[in-house]
């Protein structure tokens, strides 16, 4: 059996492997049932377990829509809490999605900073998830740009200004 995590406490690497172990079955289950080849690679990076579905071709078309990736991402989390009765943290990234989705946000930061070098005093943007703001953070804090994160639950979003 193992030690339960809360949300608060931070999992060990080995909790870590068997996150992504019980992800990675949870999702060869469901794209058995989907009838779709993918190749699962497991990792534990910055704390938390990453789960990545590689396929040939345009396999994973379909699923590597930043939506579906997310909701994805939230219905193994849950798999894997029922199994392990642990709070999950993990990532999922499903036909490079997460490298896609980064370069998104890479624009929207830098569309942010166009408007302050235009005059504004601070740029909003979008709300988001809490991964995709610690990229927008990162990202931030590359380009020079301070960040920080507004509202509550699904409203929360990240304003960026300049030093």
């Amino acid at each position: 059996m193992s030690e339960v995590v809360t949300e608060n406490d931070v999992p060990t690497v080995a909790q870590l492997e068997h996150e992504g172990d019980v992800a990675a079955d949870y999702l060869e289950e469901l794209l058995d049932i989907a009838d779709i080849d993918g190749d699962l690679n497991l990792d534990v990076r910055q704390g938390r377990a990453y789960v990545s579905v590689e396929a040939e071709g345009d396999a994973l078309a379909l699923l590597s829509a930043p939506e579906t990736v997310q909701a994805l991402q939230e219905l193994t989390r849950l798999a894997v809490q029922s199994k392990t009765g642990s709070f999950s943290r993990l990532i999922l990234d499903i036909a490079g999605s997460r490298d896609t989705r980064r370069r998104q946000l890479e624009t929207l930061v830098d569309a942010a900073a166009a408007k302050l070098d235009e005059g504004s005093s601070q740029a909003s943007l979008p709300s988001m998830s809490s991964y995709e703001r610690k990229l927008v953070h990162d990202i931030a804090a590359e380009r020079g740009l301070v960040s920080e994160s507004y509202g509550e639950g699904a409203d929360r979003h990240t304003v960026l200004r300049r030093r």
